[in-house]
């Protein structure tokens, strides 16, 4: 039976890439793997990538040595979310605090997650969830 393993990336579109680049390098600790003039990948837990694309510099096919990336761009306020142990909750919180990042929103999950939000400098939601929200985490 033919069945999905897991999201290996996810994207945001940003309108400063170096910008963006160092809230989530420095937010978060994160490797940046890949840094170039239209994108920024980030090590996510040695599992997943954070992609940030430059906001319209994907408008086009993108031609490489191996095939073709279809195009493709978004705007708005996109909404992202990093899984965290319970037990860092506080760490998290007091992490954002200390980086002059306000907290948005706060929700405790009904079998036990919980929740923070906060923007990015593109004020795309970010998310921290603790394991008890959904069934697989």
């Amino acid at each position: 039976m033919l069945q999905l393993k897991r999201i290996i990336e996810t994207a945001l579109y940003v309108n400063d890439l170096d910008i963006a680049k160092e809230f989530y390098a420095k937010t978060f600790q994160l490797e940046v793997m890949v840094d170039s003039d239209v994108l920024v990948a980030l090590n996510i837990g040695g599992q997943n990538t954070l992609l940030l694309f430059k906001r319209g510099a994907s408008l086009h096919t993108k031609y490489l040595s191996g095939g073709e990336i279809p195009p493709h761009d978004a705007s708005g306020r996109i909404h992202v979310c990093f899984a965290i142990d319970k037990q860092d909750l506080p760490g998290w919180k007091e992490r954002l605090a200390h980086s002059g990042i306000p907290l948005e929103g706060r929700t405790e999950w009904p079998k036990g997650g919980s929740s923070i939000y906060f923007r990015d400098p593109d004020e795309n939601l970010v998310e921290l969830l603790t394991p008890g929200c959904w069934p697989i985490y």
